[in-house]
């Protein structure tokens, strides 16, 4: 399952905030087996918004757009969802129930603006928070306050599933550059994905659907590096190197 995750907020691009609704979005969609194949980031445009969730519709199974939902001025994520839908926006009976019973906004026009989602939405109720998200066809809409987008992508999970990867790391201590052709030789022989993060040393991650083939790239590359010392791993979870994403 192909997903595209699009963050929405001027203060992610200007760098006043860090994104990590994206980076929680992207463990949680692969430890389910769910594929993230793009993440952008947009600012509060409604033509931007659009622009963005229509191309990814096209080309995902799954779109996830968080940020930019509530009754203030610069809330225009579901105007531009309903835009990329070819949707008007309507009020949402069920939404604006809850924010009547259990919201917090201090005036009518504000509760009905949170309320208005694009035609044909079912509402996710925000368990944490007081503005509701919507699931739209293939389109899931979350708020950008990270406590209320991880409670409410929680409630729908489920619908995101694909079959599980499995990881293993090893450490190792030579230039990454050395490591390219032994790379290219693990990839021909087994059926994984190899990954490389330099730093101290390089973090090689071997990456594939099957856990014994996984298991066998592991141990031939574990033979052909040189691998740092346990006691040179700085970091304690560095030392466990066989767990699974």
């Amino acid at each position: 399952m192909d997903v595209g995750i699009v963050t929405v907020g001027d203060e992610l691009l200007s760098g006043d905030i860090e994104n990590t609704n994206a980076t929680w979005l992207c463990q949680s969609l692969t430890s389910r087996g769910a594929v993230p194949t793009r993440l952008i980031v947009v600012p509060d445009d409604t033509e931007a918004i659009a622009a963005e969730v229509r191309r990814l519709v096209d080309t995902t199974d799954a779109v996830i757009v968080t940020g930019g939902i509530g009754p203030t001025h610069d809330d225009v994520t579901m105007a531009g969802i309903a835009a990329a839908l070819n949707r008007p926006l309507e009020e949402h009976e069920q939404a604006l129930h809850w924010l009547e019973t259990d919201g917090s906004y201090s005036a009518d026009h504000l509760t009905r603006e949170a309320a208005t989602l694009p035609a044909g939405a079912t509402a996710i109720r925000n368990e944490v928070g007081v503005a509701p998200g919507a699931r739209v066809d293939r389109v899931y809409v979350f708020p950008g306050v990270p406590r209320e987008m991880k409670a409410m992508f929680e409630q729908v999970a489920e619908a995101f599933s694909g079959a599980s990867r499995h990881r293993r790391v090893l450490h190792v201590d030579e230039p990454e550059s050395h490591l390219v052709d032994r790379f290219a030789d693990v990839r021909d022989r087994f059926d994984v994905d190899v990954g490389s993060y330099p730093g101290g040393h390089v973090e090689v991650a071997i990456i594939g659907r099957n856990p014994a083939e996984v298991e066998a790239a592991t141990e031939w590359l574990r033979e052909r590096v040189d691998r740092v010392s346990p006691e040179d791993l700085t970091d304690p979870r560095d030392r466990e190197e066989d767990a699974d994403e």
